[in-house]
């Protein structure tokens, strides 16, 4: 069985300021490994607001990385710097705004600013990207939401086999016949 490549971006500006810890990078990883019970790989990578270094290393994870599933966290709002739906869009084939309708329908069931947020999510070859906000409880939220439908969309384009922690979250594949 292949390992999955997943990839992490934290887009923060205060990640160049210096002194950072990235609380939203690794609530992405411990609710990836509360999930998955198949092995799988971070490709992790902390990154300023700045659309030209999003869209590059986007790119990067997809094309010369080789992630499935690339999760983005933060540059989501209506802040002038925030620009990660923008970068998503330049770099991806298709878009899948499903994902971006169902998170904000989640979140605002908590606060009433989830129509501020611009989460969204497409595809890029072999790599499914989805941006998610930068807050922790609000990345499970949405992560919570979302995921059941992730593996089988990955198992659509032909990568790796995501098994998950069923009293976790239950992932949904349509029953072969």
């Amino acid at each position: 069985m292949t390992k999955a490549k997943i990839g992490i971006v934290t887009v923060s500006d205060r990640a160049s300021a210096g002194v950072y810890e990235d609380i939203s990078g690794q609530a992405i990883i411990d609710t990836l490994n509360d999930y998955l019970t198949s092995e799988w790989e971070p490709v992790y990578q902390v990154i300023p607001d700045e659309q030209d270094v999003i869209e590059a290393t986007l790119i990067k994870m997809a094309d010369e990385d080789n992630c499935s599933l690339i999760v983005t966290t933060g540059g989501t709002g209506p802040a002038k710097r925030d620009v990660t739906p923008e970068a998503t869009e330049a770099v991806c084939d298709r878009m899948m705004p499903g994902f971006g309708e169902l998170m904000r329908a989640e979140s605002l069931k908590f606060v009433p600013t989830a129509i501020l947020s611009r989460q969204t999510a497409g595809l890029r070859g072999d790599s499914l990207i989805v941006n998610l906000p930068g807050k922790p409880k609000s990345i499970r939220e949405c992560l919570d939401a979302v995921f059941p439908a992730i593996p089988y969309c990955i198992d659509l384009m032909e990568g790796p086999f995501l098994e998950c922690d069923e009293a976790v979250i239950k992932p949904f594949r349509p029953k072969q016949k």
